[in-house]
């Protein structure tokens, strides 16, 4: 990638807080650093998102939403389908390298995302014109029911750094086509992409006073007013069940109405019957997409005793041929991990694991001197009570597990306390059926690699949250129910 080019990007790129329509600098005027994961080096500095600029955004919110509410659904639809037409003509390019700079992931990986991510602007700005309520008379006769959907009000969007378009617009989609206001607090890891975001939706005609954009090098001095603020009506948060867990508690005193899309820990199943070189390679992309920082990636596997040595020679064989480096270098199939921290988390975990006995079959070095990578790493001989299998990995390591009795695998798999998404290879139909309804997981990806679509509701049971993102339930978790009892029609 052309040194001038991300030059030019980088003096282009909004980095102010985004309030009432308008980037400026915070109360306090202090700033923070993005740091680039390849190579630890500074990108740019952002403007430090303060309590008081964030009671003023609630304010202009506040303000701001009777009117958004009352808006045509067809003009807040149309404003997203422009939005979704500017992410991916206009600022394609920009999004996808402010990703990769930021958060680390391959160029065509972030390209990806803003496919993706611009889905639930397109999505939802259909969904706008589609909101119903009911009409029906009361079992006892004597009143009609009206039932009316309006807006939840207020709404406060905290999302990850590893997807931070996709994170953004999964909640900004539905709850603008709902008629709500919305202010967002990034992570402050990849704070770039929303306000490219934030950009973008007000290009595309987004009132002043809708959206708000705080990065905030801390989190609990923006956040822990807003959650208190009476005013606030919806948070919606996406990551580690510790952090929503903390989260809730604090939402309680508001009786806050949220949304958790939080930790997973996806088991890949291999049957015996599976198509193993298809399998392969879906274990290979789920496992390696995003460098493993994904809540839905494939996090450990559990192998069939009869098709294990085979799946594992051939496992290994394709890890080891991933290239590792720079996210912006054609060719590039794994990037750095987000931080510095990250990197030393996920390999702690594995020399924890290999102490334990778990050998390496393929990987697990650092290659490079400067920047946070980790080689691709498949490891063996691992015993299913290890921290490796029953915690989330979040990076590019594979645990891979002997079985051979599915009855002991699914009760296995449904004693971990979260349930987002999981994967399985077989051919035997009967057995997909049977998964599907005993498998205690949210999302089943059946002999592929790929579940998240726009159109299909994203989220979790047990600990994995509440609340479903995308498809035709996305919206409700954006509109309040109301019931209107009027006399019953006199009639001839």
């Amino acid at each position: 990638m052309n040194d001038s080019r991300i030059a030019d990007l980088l003096n282009r790129i909004p980095t102010g807080i985004f309030i009432n329509g308008e980037f400026t600098d915070s109360a306090s005027g202090e700033r923070f650093n993005v740091l680039n994961p390849a190579t630890g080096e500074v990108l740019v500095s952002v403007a430090d998102a303060t309590p008081e600029d964030a009671a003023r955004a609630m304010d202009l919110a506040v303000e701001a939403q009777h009117e958004w509410a009352v808006t045509a659904p067809r003009e807040r639809g149309e404003i997203l389908r422009r939005a979704f037409d500017l992410a991916t003509g206009k600022y394609k390019d920009d999004l996808a390298m402010i990703m990769t700079l930021e958060m680390g992931k391959p160029l065509d990986q972030a390209y990806g995302e803003v496919a993706y991510g611009a889905e639930f602007l397109r999505w939802f700005s259909e969904e706008a014109s589609r909101i119903r309520g009911d009409y029906f008379r009361v079992p006892e006769g004597h009143l009609q029911a009206i039932v009316v959907r309006r807006p939840v009000g207020p709404c406060l969007f905290i999302t990850p750094w590893n997807f931070p378009l996709a994170m953004a617009t999964r909640k900004a989609g539905p709850a603008f086509a709902a008629g709500n206001v919305a202010l967002l607090r990034p992570s402050n890891e990849t704070p770039l992409t929303a306000l490219m975001f934030a950009k973008i939706m007000n290009e595309a005609g987004l009132p002043k006073g809708v959206l708000a954009v705080l990065p905030s090098s801390r989190s609990r001095p923006i956040t822990g007013p807003l959650i208190q603020d009476p005013r606030l009506r919806k948070l919606s948060f996406t990551g580690s069940t510790a952090v929503g867990k903390a989260l809730l508690k604090e939402a309680a005193d508001n009786v806050l109405r949220t949304s958790m899309e939080l930790g997973g820990n996806a088991p890949f199943i291999v049957f015996e019957d599976a198509d193993i070189d298809h399998a392969v390679e879906c274990a290979l992309a789920t496992k390696m997409r995003n460098m493993g920082e994904a809540c839905n990636a494939a996090d450990h596997f559990f192998v069939h005793d009869a098709v294990y040595d085979e799946f594992v020679e051939k496992f290994s064989a394709r890890i080891s041929q991933q290239r590792v480096g720079n996210g912006m270098e054609d060719g590039t199939d794994v990037g750095p991990l987000v931080s510095e921290k990250q990197l030393e988390d996920v390999s702690a975990m594995i020399e924890r694991a290999v102490a334990a006995g778990a050998k390496i079959a393929a990987g697990g070095g650092k290659p490079f001197n400067t920047g946070f990578f980790l080689e691709p790493t498949v490891l063996v001989d691992v015993d299913p009570s290890l921290e490796i299998v029953t915690e989330e990995i979040f990076g590019p390591v594979a645990p891979v597990i002997r079985f051979d009795d599915e009855r002991e695998l699914i009760k296995t798999i449904n004693s971990d306390s979260v349930g987002l998404g999981g994967y399985f290879h077989t051919k035997d139909m009967n057995r997909v059926m049977r998964l599907a309804e005993r498998l205690e997981i949210g999302m089943l990806g059946v002999n592929s690699a790929t579940i998240s679509n726009a159109g299909a509701p994203f989220g979790g049971i047990k600990q994995s949250g509440m609340g479903r993102e995308g498809g035709k339930e996305g919206i409700e978790d954006y509109l309040e129910t109301v019931y209107v009892g009027i006399p019953a029609p006199d009639f001839f």
